[in-house]
């Protein structure tokens, strides 16, 4: 690996000079290191790039680790994860990004993961992005996610943007079997003219299914932000979609949460809110030594956690 991937890795991941356990690093659309451990298998795939993990009942609270990196303008990586998940697994996934743009051309990386989830299995995916470089050219990130849950079935999604892309569009698909359980947690930040779209789309199709889908953004500069949520309750289930924002200078969001109750007994809340960061909450921590310019990247920092 070069030295960028590495200062990468450590902002996206859990890189301390190395993995433990199962992990696949992929570096400018190549694999960079690969290891399965006895629960958790990593193949790749031969039509198409990208790897399949196959993740045993034996995986109990065990980390599997898949970061990519671009570490250089003109790089364009597309690859497909297929990840399998058997049923009564417990398992952690972390699957961060990182752009690096040096140069006027773009650099981009689009990742489709795709999650089928066995009966009573539990999923926590933990994913950040990031893009870095003093190049001109566009740092983009497009994620694809798209989850089948089985009966019983449980997945915790964390996605987090820490700044520096350029655009992204992220699009997240979830189907959900009798008792599963989906929670949701993204936090976005923008900047400058970047631009960051979310779409949510999840079919709750069993019954005593529930998803908990929270956005929390903060558009600065002339940064633009569109956040689309569709939750779909076909059966006796319940669904929450929130959406805060924090507008900083001339930032823009857009947010559109939609419901479909299909059912007389499809328990649906949506909520929505955007604004800037109240005038009283700066002045209290300017009166504590803080500059204004502290006290705004504090409080930006507190709503993001």
């Amino acid at each position: 690996m070069n030295s960028v991937t590495d200062t990468l890795l450590s902002k996206i991941s859990d890189w301390k000079n190395g993995f433990k356990g199962a992990y696949n690093i992929r570096e400018d659309g190549g694999c960079a290191g690969r290891q399965s451990s006895e629960s958790i298998k990593i193949e790749p795939k031969y039509d198409k790039p990208g790897i399949i993990i196959r993740i045993s009942a034996k995986a109990q609270q065990e980390t599997v680790y898949i970061p990519a990196c671009v570490t250089h303008s003109g790089v364009s990586d597309l690859v497909y994860n297929d990840f399998t998940v058997e049923d009564g697994a417990d398992v952690i996934i972390i699957a961060g990004c990182g752009v690096h743009s040096d140069g006027e051309e773009e650099a981009r990386h689009n990742g489709i993961h795709r999650f089928i989830i066995g009966k009573n299995a539990r999923v926590v995916y933990k994913e950040k992005h990031i893009g870095t470089g003093n190049g001109t050219g566009a740092r983009n990130i497009d994620p694809v996610t798209d989850i089948t849950m089985d009966e019983d079935s449980y997945m915790e999604m964390d996605t987090m943007q820490i700044g520096g892309v350029t655009n992204t569009n992220r699009t997240t698909t979830a189907a959900l079997a009798k008792g599963a359980k989906l929670i949701i947690r993204e936090r976005l930040l923008t900047d400058g003219d970047e631009t960051a779209k979310s779409d949510f789309t999840v079919s709750l199709d069993g019954e005593g299914s529930g998803v908990d889908l929270v956005s929390r953004s903060v558009a600065k500069g002339n940064s633009y932000q569109n956040y689309h949520s569709v939750i779909k309750g076909n059966c006796p289930c319940s669904g929450h979609s929130e959406c805060d924002a924090i507008l900083v200078g001339e930032g823009i969001v857009n947010a559109a949460p939609e419901l479909y109750a299909g059912h007389i007994d499809a328990s649906l809340i949506h909520e929505a809110a955007i604004g800037k960061i109240a005038g009283e909450q700066i002045t209290k921590l300017c009166t504590l030594g803080l500059t204004e310019e502290e006290a705004e990247q504090k409080i930006i920092e507190g709503f993001l956690k």
